[in-house]
């Protein structure tokens, strides 16, 4: 006797597949018997994908934040997405209380924590060295192991004033402080210039906002990867979308991908603003606007399980395997034509849009809205 029995789940490279959760874990995939049972079963019979939970490596859902803020559940499992990591919303003084807050949501919420002690509570957290508390970073994650996985850097000329490089050079000595947890670096206006920042980076860590459209981005003038991009992705730094309300050109995603330079992870970037008014709005959709620049479905919909779970070392999350946490998304592709918007403010035409349907967490069912209206559950 299972916990939950899923049948005739679709998989992206269209084959059908039986799915068995006991304990919050996958116990069984592939054709189970007729006469398994389960506490549970739902019978897909072919017409709903089912991956890996999807997890959205880029959000802010730290509630009390002044600036980007929302609710984890509503970004999280009401959009089929299983697990969210804030991306540096809260610093040392408040991540705590982030933590508190997170453990009644259904949505795994896990933490980058922002390397200024109070998180984003104004747009420039690190104009002043003196916000950078390396004492207060460790005694942080020493307090939320398992919830904090990495640290987050916001480099542009906004957040860091007249400190140019400076910050960055010491989310690096925080890192290697601390056991070399991921770094996210975000990259925006300059200064400090794109090359300075990328030169610092080594593997594992995560450039956010990889396709803006900013001068300050991935291209050359001419379209071209810039060498200093190259050489990190030689490194084995990686690139996340962090789409967001400024950092998202079809222009610049376009020419990269043409060019084969693939995001590694698929993010939104979202908060209640930009998911309300858009252009982010969930992370299927951001998922959905990369079929328009050139990519499968296989390839987006690894971007945000594998390869997610990779980049935040979460090693039980993102793959349908027997003994990993049951988490998984059930979704339908339809295919109806779309008008997307980036975050310049252009749209591009797109033929198909992701629409979820169900989270499941740990071997629980949470239906959407169009879940709730789907004649398959």
């Amino acid at each position: 006797m299972y916990d939950l029995i899923i049948r005739q789940a679709k998989s992206t490279d269209g084959s059908l597949t039986d799915i068995a959760i006991q304990g919050g874990k996958f116990a069984a995939i592939g054709t189970l018997a007729p006469d398994a049972t389960a506490r549970q079963t739902l019978d897909l019979q072919g017409k709903v994908y089912a991956s890996a939970g999807w997890i959205d490596s880029h959000v802010h859902c730290y509630p009390k934040s002044p600036i980007y803020h929302d609710d984890a559940d509503l970004i999280g499992v009401a959009c089929g997405v299983t697990t969210v990591a804030d991306a540096g919303s809260t610093g040392a003084n408040d991540v705590d209380d982030f933590y508190k807050i997170t453990r009644e949501a259904k949505t795994n919420v896990f933490a980058f924590l922002n390397i200024a002690r109070t998180g984003i509570v104004t747009q420039n957290e690190l104009a002043d060295m003196a916000q950078i508390d390396k004492v207060g970073v460790r005694d942080a994650i020493a307090r939320n192991p398992g919830f904090i996985i990495g640290i987050k850097a916001r480099m542009s000329s906004s957040v860091v004033g007249q400190n140019g490089i400076k910050p960055l050079v010491r989310a690096k000595e925080i890192q290697q402080e601390n056991n070399d947890l991921p770094l996210m670096v975000h990259i925006g206006n300059n200064p400090p210039n794109l090359d300075e920042i990328a030169d610092l980076l080594t593997s594992g860590d995560i450039i956010t906002h990889c396709y803006n459209g900013k001068p300050n981005r991935i291209l050359s003038p001419e379209g071209v990867l810039r060498d200093s991009i190259k050489r990190a992705l030689s490194r084995g730094v990686l690139l996340d979308v962090g789409h967001g309300t400024a950092s998202f050109s079809f222009e610049v995603a376009e020419l990269a991908i043409r060019q084969g330079i693939l995001p590694h992870t698929i993010s939104s970037d979202i908060y209640c603003r930009n998911r309300m008014n858009g252009p982010v709005h969930s992370l299927a959709t951001v998922m959905s606007k990369f079929f328009s620049v050139g990519m499968t479905l296989t390839q987006v919909i690894d971007c945000v399980t594998s390869h997610a779970a990779d980049a935040l070392r979460l090693p039980a999350k993102g793959r349908l395997e027997v003994g990993a946490d049951a988490d998984l998304t059930l979704f339908e592709q339809r295919f109806v034509p779309q008008v997307f918007v980036d975050s310049e403010g252009q749209s591009a035409k797109g033929e198909s849009l992701l629409v979820p349907l169900a989270a499941v967490v740990a071997g629980v069912t949470l239906l959407t809205e169009e879940g709730k209206s789907a004649h398959v559950f």
